[in-house]
């Protein structure tokens, strides 16, 4: 027991992109996809930009009121409050003792990675790494972030579902049976996957992996032990999923797209989540591609569709930008206070706080 303790103070957290022997060719590679990524949004934009008439596209932008453009990134960031929550709650379920200022800070930094990094995954990476610095337990900042993220898709499965049910013309009766059967395999492999973690005889690996293996099964023994968890942070995802449906539909209203609210819950999070997938910076022009394939069965113009995706994009962009700057003015807040010689009621603020 004292090795691992040793080991996990010694670490500390995530090495730099350029450390070690590899650092550098690493460091070369990801820039390498970064510069790819944002060559494909560049190309699928200049695509959509030259497909479709322009000056739709512009009149489209015209009608929105700079008010609604504005007020929906103070409602972005409230909502990803809850987010950070959610995230917070899991962590901890799992021993991590991260405080609610703690967690908007690291939360907030991964929203501006999650928008300027090259995928979400990137965001992920950003947020962990700060809370490494704040937790008790990596292990759990790990397993936990990854649980919120599964739980993330879920929801978006969830609500997505709900749309299929309300819309008729959505899927023919077989489509309906492969989404849902593909929704119930999915569910299975990740139930089948934990089952394995807290089932596997860790005694056979060498002691380094057999380290790994016994922190993350008492971690995910935490969990297994607090199910209403993770059942109430599913349910906070479906809210904020649900929440952040409706803001589309009003920044699409705003621009012209007028569509039932029950095509809106299917059509935007099959959107999300295509947008998810590693071909482009963050999603851009994917989102915007998928909008207009999914939203032409219901009659909707294509330049409608990509003008409301644009302008929720303009959102996010400007929401990560808020979101890094909070999260940076929460770390100088932190240091000032360390600095003033209140170390304890510091750390107590950014690392000790309760699961409630």
């Amino acid at each position: 027991m004292t090795r691992v303790m040793r080991s996990d103070q010694v670490s500390g957290g995530p090495r730099p992109a350029g450390s070690g022997p590899e650092g550098p060719a690493r460091a070369h590679r990801a820039r390498r996809r970064f510069a790819a990524r944002i060559i494909g949004s560049a190309v699928i934009l200049t695509l959509l930009l030259l497909l479709l008439p322009a000056e739709d596209l512009v009149a489209a932008f015209r009608r929105m009121p700079f008010v609604v453009l504005a007020g929906a990134v103070p409602v972005y960031l409230a909502l990803h409050l809850l987010g950070a929550f959610k995230w917070r709650l899991l962590l901890n379920a799992g021993g991590a003792a991260l405080s609610p200022v703690g967690a908007v800070r690291c939360y907030y930094a991964g929203l501006f990675g999650s928008t300027f990094l090259p995928s979400i995954v990137g965001g992920d990476f950003v947020r962990a790494g700060l809370a490494f610095r704040q937790t008790r337990s990596r292990t759990a900042v790990l397993v936990g972030s990854v649980l919120d993220r599964a739980l993330d898709l879920l929801a978006l499965a969830i609500v997505a579902g709900i749309g299929v049910l309300l819309v008729p013309r959505a899927l023919d009766p077989g489509g309906r049976t492969v989404f849902l059967g593909l929704a119930a395999t999915l569910g299975g492999l990740g139930l089948v996957g934990v089952v394995l973690l807290l089932a596997l005889p860790a005694r056979r690996f060498p002691f380094r992996i057999r380290r790994h293996l016994v922190r993350l099964r008492r971690v995910g023994r935490a969990f297994a032990r607090q199910p209403a968890y993770a059942l109430a942070a599913l349910a906070m995802g479906i809210v904020l999923q649900t929440v952040l449906v409706l803001l589309n539909a009003w920044l699409g209203r705003a621009v012209g797209l007028e569509v039932g609210l029950h095509v809106w819950l299917f059509v935007w999070p099959l959107g999300k989540i295509s947008a998810a997938v590693p071909l482009t910076q963050g999603g851009i022009g994917v989102r915007e591609a998928a909008l207009a394939a999914l939203f032409a069965p219901f009659g909707v113009p294509a330049v409608l569709a990509v003008a409301a995706g644009l302008a929720f994009q303009a959102v996010v962009i400007s929401g990560g930008l808020a979101g890094g700057a909070i999260s940076y003015l929460l770390g100088r807040l932190a240091a000032g206070r360390l600095a003033a010689g209140t170390p304890r009621a510091s750390s107590a603020e950014l690392g000790n706080g309760g699961v409630a």
